[in-house]
């Protein structure tokens, strides 16, 4: 899942320079959902094995 995140941030930050907005905005907001998705999925992984 951080893949995934990690590649629509990547996305976004191209889409940024090539001055593609509404594309970057759209790539940013699902990089930012996968990666609190990922953080949210890693506290309860790290909370389980304790």
């Amino acid at each position: 899942m951080l893949n995934w995140a990690l590649t629509f941030l990547i996305i976004a930050i191209i889409a940024g320079l090539l001055g593609l907005g509404g594309v970057a905005g759209t790539a940013t907001n699902i990089a930012y959902i996968l990666f609190v998705i990922f953080l949210i999925l890693f506290l309860v992984s790290l909370i389980k094995r304790v």
